[in-house]
């Protein structure tokens, strides 16, 4: 398919967004490390391979850097206010170490059969958890029907500036860190990784390419990108709960199907396997939406051959139930 040009939209965020955000984050978060992997480079086809390092992040998942953004930007009566959001986990997480660092009261909106390890988590940080609907997009709705009942500020986990710009952190250090870096492959929930990585790569490294991944079974995104119009499924069936959403967001999109070098899917099996593969090959612990970069890798390999190519393990909150059942092949 031919997509749009990347001069032909409206950016929803600027580098000089990105760099605020990190100079806000900085003095809460250092650098991950981004490090070589050959053994992960050749079970993919002999392919030069780095890896991000969100899983050693605070709250085990890049969403602290979105988190962070968001909240070190509200002004003194949206702290009295507070802050509620809709998450899987992984941002409400993020929104909450940012919330106790500044004593701004938090609540979090779930899924009712949501991860209790990540409910647990979020309990643990301070903040309210509220198990309400099917899945992601259900909690969405009952976020923003808190929000007009409490008055209280919304922090989005894809459609608002701030989130993605904390995001974009990530990707100013990766291209510090190596420079010369020709490709990233990103997995897409809601799209704050990739977006985020177009809005640096288009500032300050122009060659960088960057390809999106997606869930076969949470594939809207993916899908309406290929069908180049947003369309919206009935159900988002994955494990990787991280990145089970159904629909596509007004602030992303746009960026992605204008920016994105190409975009795949992978299935349930797929990202177990990379899992289990990543546990083996480097001993890091990643949950779903944290293998599914390597796992985009045997699908793009042939595009990719002869690259330097950069994945994120961009979160490690898997719960125990789940893992065990990779492990044990039974998932």
């Amino acid at each position: 398919m031919t997509v749009t040009a990347t001069t032909d939209i409206d950016w929803p965020i600027s580098i000089d967004d990105v760099q605020d955000a990190r100079r806000r984050i900085a003095p809460h978060l250092p650098a991950t490390p981004f490090r070589y992997y050959p053994q992960l480079g050749e079970a993919v086809g002999g392919l030069d391979v780095f890896v991000k390092h969100e899983n050693h992040q605070p709250t085990n998942s890049f969403k602290i850097r979105n988190g962070l953004s968001f909240m070190t930007s509200l002004t003194a009566d949206e702290r009295k206010r507070g802050v509620v959001a809709a998450s899987t986990g992984n941002h409400g997480q993020g929104i909450a170490y940012g919330a106790g660092l500044l004593g701004v009261g938090a609540t979090i909106c779930v899924p009712a059969k949501n991860n209790p390890e990540k409910n647990a988590a979020m309990r643990a940080l301070g903040a309210t958890v509220v198990e309400e609907g099917r899945d992601y997009d259900e909690a969405v709705n009952v976020m923003l029907r808190m929000a007009a009942h409490e008055h209280r500020i919304v922090a989005h986990s894809t459609n608002d500036p701030r989130i993605i710009a904390g995001a974009g952190t990530m990707t100013l250090e990766i291209i510090e860190q190596k420079p010369d870096l020709d490709a990233l492959v990103i997995a897409v929930g809601g799209g704050s990784q990739a977006v985020g990585a177009l809005t640096v790569a288009r500032a300050l490294a122009p060659s960088l390419k960057v390809y999106g991944v997606q869930a076969a079974g949470a594939s809207a995104i993916h899908d309406s990108w290929h069908a180049g119009q947003r369309l919206t499924t009935n159900r988002a069936d994955t494990f990787a709960d991280g990145v089970a959403t159904r629909t596509t967001y007004d602030l992303t999109f746009p960026a992605l199907q204008a920016g994105l070098a190409g975009f795949v899917t992978v299935t349930d099996a797929e990202i177990a396997e990379s899992l289990r593969t990543i546990l083996s090959l480097t001993h890091n612990l990643v949950e779903g939406a944290g293998a599914m970069g390597f796992a985009g890798l045997s699908k793009l390999r042939g595009e990719l051959a002869g690259r330097r190519v950069g994945i994120i393990f961009c979160g490690s909150n898997i719960d125990a139930d789940t893992l065990r059942r990779i492990l044990s092949r039974d998932l």
